[in-house]
């Protein structure tokens, strides 16, 4: 076994994105290598109405697919090929964007005027960037959880992972997604094929993963791997981890337990010309994709 060592921590940013939409991003429209596969990660919550109603109206999406995931609230999506859906607390959407659609996606808040969802942007290889778009609408029953001994909990929306498997499938990048409970103190192992790039995402309580201390001044210690660990210097609320190469990360919970995405997938490797939610090989195919949506044939029937 390998420990992957962690090489980056940092909060998600404040952006604004859609018609108004307050949100926080982990990362995106940066060096795509980063984290190839995956190209964009947003964590879209608030308790105001004002903060998320305005939604995502009408836009293209092209050499992509994009994950939605809900915990609280609902989204209502639409597009132009006359798909039309509603994801709910729990629910997953994996949308192949593929050769290209118009989608809005807009968001409700429950009843106590809450939303929060999480949308991942994983990157297609040149031989499937313009396949025919596809939806896989997944409804939280319908996702496997395991429980540990100690309390642990993990949803698998993606992959394999203790003896149970995803519903989501034939994903490109051979992703792995998994949504993990911690009990408050439990140090945990989880194993990670070594040939994926792989982060978490931290969004309630705070850990601290192997090689991620920082001391700066004891408040309450714990030990990970032998080292201690200051509670302070834990990753907490809305903090991405990426991670190094290796085949298994350890975690410590924190004093109120955590919970966060575990999301791994192998690289593809490959040059990314990227324009929005546009995302190519080649700057001649976005100027394609660009003379294409403002003639109308942005959309292609099937064949």
């Amino acid at each position: 076994m390998s420990l992957r060592p962690v090489i980056e921590t940092r909060l998600s940013q404040p952006t604004l994105e859609g018609a108004g939409v307050h949100l926080r991003r982990a990362f995106g429209f940066g060096d795509p290598a980063e984290a190839d596969p995956f190209l964009l990660f947003d964590d879209f919550r608030g308790e105001r109405p004002a903060d998320y109603q305005a939604g995502f109206p009408w836009h293209p999406h092209r050499g992509i697919e994009t994950i939605t995931y809900v915990l609280a609230g609902s989204v209502d999506h639409g597009d132009s090929l006359g798909n039309r859906g509603t994801l709910g607390a729990g629910d997953v959407q994996w949308m192949t964007a593929g050769r290209g659609i118009l989608h809005q996606e807009m968001p409700t808040g429950n009843a106590a005027g809450q939303m929060h969802g999480f949308q991942l942007w994983a990157n297609l290889p040149s031989g499937l960037k313009m396949t025919a778009p596809r939806y896989q609408d997944v409804t939280g029953a319908e996702i496997p959880e395991v429980i540990d001994d100690d309390g642990t909990r993990v949803k698998i929306i993606v992959g394999e992972f203790w003896g149970q498997r995803g519903p989501v499938d034939g994903i490109a990048a051979e992703p792995q997604y998994l949504d993990i409970f911690i009990p408050a103190g439990v140090k945990k192992r989880f194993r990670i094929d070594t040939y994926r790039r792989a982060f978490a995402y931290v969004f309630e309580g705070a850990a601290a993963f192997a090689d991620a201390s920082r001391p700066s001044g004891v408040l309450l210690e714990k030990e990970v791997m032998g080292q201690e660990v200051n509670i302070r210097d834990m990753s907490g609320n809305r903090t991405l981890v990426r991670f190094g190469t290796g085949d298994e990360i350890v975690v410590q919970a924190g004093e109120e337990g955590v919970r966060f995405l575990l999301i791994s997938g192998a690289p593809i490797a490959e040059p990314v010309a990227w324009h929005g939610p546009i995302v190519m090989n080649t700057r001649e195919e976005i100027l394609q994709a660009m003379a294409e949506l403002r003639n109308g044939t942005f959309i292609r029937p099937e064949h």
